[in-house]
């Protein structure tokens, strides 16, 4: 079977797993203090440009987006995303089993606009009866987003622009980070990610790491406690070092970035490859995420050979589907997928 279903099908990347064996037998502190957990740090810093970032690994996406936003908003406080984000979709509710809940506001192509974030925000405050509401507290964006599509810069900083108006702090997911920048069209880079939010994570399951994201405060504007809630939502690990190493290597020579590249590189030959074909496509964009419509009878028959992702159905005969390339796939892969399709 050819897998093109996600990103995350793979174990490591070599130099991740040569790491971690390499380091396997050094004694370390714990919980994130140790040699590994610091100097993947100062590289982080070091290709953000910002050597007053606060760094702290977690284990999962979902872990982080639940202890990130539970820990920066208040009990009355919810936050917005697109309604297609993944907070309010693919999260089971993480976010509202820690009491506060995910505003929804509409997407376009999986973004939103500043425009229509100050509007939202905007009616809340002319709401005469908003007391008895929910009150936003931060706003939540992916980078890529679900449909795997980008900010651009001056779109960020927009956005950005919008929030310190509110004083409401930005937050981007970046699971799928390296993607995101690496796409052929991306105007944004590490520096600039940190400069025009308030936190972000640099994620690395989906990118060479066996698991682990890395968050990122940009702004001098840890929550207070942060490791203690950390703990306290069961998301941190005594072995931290398994973090550190990884994205310690991650940050050595590049390699995250030059992973990242490959990804989008094959998701384009992919995606010429079906163009070339005359296959539809449900939403266009220039990362490692490419979605199509399929008619059902011939999803089936794909299926048989290819693992795929659902994607939502598009009409009683046809589905939307997802075909992601990552860091490990193979140009060969690409001609073996087209040669079946």
């Amino acid at each position: 079977m050819l897998y093109f279903s996600n990103d995350y099908s793979y174990g490591a990347h070599p130099e991740v797993l040569k790491r971690l064996v390499e380091t396997n037998m050094v004694a370390t502190e714990g919980y994130g203090e140790d040699i590994f957990c610091l100097r993947a740090k100062e590289k982080i810093k070091k290709a953000i440009e910002n050597p007053e970032a606060e760094i702290f690994f977690l284990a999962g996406g979902t872990q982080t987006n639940q202890v990130v936003i539970n820990s920066m908003l208040q009990k009355h406080q919810g936050v917005i995303a697109a309604n297609t984000g993944h907070i309010a979709t693919h999260e089971a509710g993480a976010i509202e089993f820690t009491g506060n809940k995910v505003l929804p506001i509409k997407h376009i192509d999986g973004k939103i606009c500043s425009d229509d974030l100050r509007d939202f925000l905007n009616t809340f405050y002319n709401d005469e009866n908003h007391s008895h509401m929910v009150y936003p507290g931060m706003v939540y964006i992916s980078f890529s987003s679900e449909y795997g599509t980008i900010y651009y810069k001056d779109e960020l900083v927009s956005l950005h622009n919008v929030c310190k108006e509110y004083q409401i702090p930005l937050y981007i997911d970046g699971a799928r980070l390296g993607y995101g920048i690496s796409a052929e069209d991306s105007d944004l880079n590490l520096k600039d990610i940190a400069e025009n939010c308030d936190v972000f994570y640099i994620g690395g399951t989906k990118i060479g790491a066996l698991c682990g994201e890395a968050v990122v405060f940009t702004k001098n504007n840890v929550p207070l406690c942060f490791t203690t809630l950390i703990k306290k939502h069961g998301a941190l690990l005594s072995k931290g070092r398994l973090l550190g190493v990884q994205f310690d290597a991650l940050f050595t020579d590049d390699l995250y970035l030059k992973i990242s590249k490959k990804a989008v590189e094959t998701a384009s030959c992919l995606r010429e490859g079906l163009i070339k074909k005359g296959y539809k496509f449900f939403i266009e964009n220039k990362t490692n995420q490419i979605f199509i419509i399929l008619n059902n009878e011939k999803l089936r028959k794909l299926q048989e050979k290819v693992v795929v992702s659902f994607w939502e159905k598009y009409d009683e005969t046809h589905t939307v589907i997802r075909l992601a390339t990552c860091w490990a796939t193979k140009k060969e892969d690409v001609d073996k997928l087209l040669e079946i399709m």
